[in-house]
């Protein structure tokens, strides 16, 4: 018997298991996530159908690296666990306040301060009357680690922002991000991150674990001003799987190639390709890269109780596409 809580950000769904899940060994929450999946049973139950989804997430909470952390997480979707994940620290955030998990003032803002693979992060929790009104996520370092490389037909950006991501115009394949080219978008997004897969720009700069393209993000230019950047993306990682959110990861990736570009930028509004939204800026510059804070809010959808009969021939499942 496995329980969870399940939220969605910006549409984006969210599932944290609340027990059963395994005890994944490892001095730190990026030690866990190395081992993880040799201990992959729960996270393929959960994740795939009849239980989950292609596009499922979720995650594990596991003990921080030391006592200045509220919480340590183990994030996964379909393919595995990925080293970063913003809108499901936003939910996490939202989680561990709604449930006690820490002790949050009902009027004002509370830190939720979280291990995740990529380092330790901070979710600034808002409350008015007890009741959560937004979400400010403040990631780990953000920066560009390669401009106009081609790979696969086309120019793309690297930047990190707590993963890899690869950034191009959706017009360089001839299409916009719209839900009716979804499908073309995730085709060119697998063949572009399968092409950048020994490239050196999709390696990290100091720790290896960390190497790897994880997504490719498609945008579209919307209008804007002299200091705010407004484009509508959609995010495809891991092997062709589609963030319904702006992604947060990927905005705090997005945000280190703007601030490059624009000096006077003040913040990026990012939506989805499902028309949410998150609002990020530049909190502070440091000698890693820039320190993203963005803005967003989950909502509980359902709290949950999953069984595996024994008898079960499909067991913890499948995943069609």
């Amino acid at each position: 018997m496995i329980t969870t809580i399940d939220y969605h950000t910006a549409g984006e769904p969210f599932r944290i298991v609340t027990s059963g899940a395994p005890d994944i060994p490892g001095e730190t929450v990026l030690e866990r996530r190395v081992n993880a999946p040799g201990f992959d049973f729960v996270r393929q139950l959960l994740v795939q159908e009849p239980r989950g989804h292609a596009d499922m997430y979720g995650c594990f909470l596991v003990p921080p690296d030391d006592p200045g952390a509220d919480l340590g997480v183990l994030f996964w979707h379909k393919d595995g666990y990925s080293t970063a994940c913003g809108h499901g620290t936003i939910a996490l955030a939202v989680h561990a306040v709604q449930e006690g998990l820490v002790k949050a003032d009902p009027d004002g803002v509370t830190p939720v301060v979280v291990d995740v693979p990529s380092g330790r992060v901070t979710a600034l929790v808002s409350c008015t009357a007890g009741r959560i009104e937004s979400v400010t996520f403040r990631n780990v370092p953000s920066t560009v680690l390669a401009r106009n490389v081609p790979v696969a037909g086309v120019t793309v950006d690297v930047s990190y922002g707590g993963a890899i991501y690869a950034s191009l115009p959706a017009s360089a394949v001839g299409l916009t991000v719209a839900p009716e080219h979804l499908t073309d978008l995730i085709a060119h997004a697998r063949r572009i991150k399968a092409a950048l897969a020994d490239h050196p720009a999709s390696r990290h700069p100091t720790d290896d674990r960390l190497s790897g393209v994880y997504g490719v993000i498609f945008y579209d230019e919307l209008p804007g001003t002299d200091t705010v950047v407004r484009q509508r993306n959609v995010t495809v990682f891991a092997d062709g799987e589609v963030d319904r959110s702006p992604c947060g990861s990927g905005t705090a990736a997005r945000l280190a190639l703007l601030a490059a570009d624009h000096p006077s930028l003040e913040s990026l509004e990012h939506s989805s390709i499902i028309g949410t939204t998150f609002h990020a800026r530049v909190a502070s510059v440091t000698p890693d890269g820039i320190i993203p804070e963005i803005d967003g809010m989950a909502y509980r959808t359902g709290r949950h109780t999953f069984d595996l009969d024994p008898a079960d021939p499909l067991g913890p499942g499948f995943t069609l596409r």
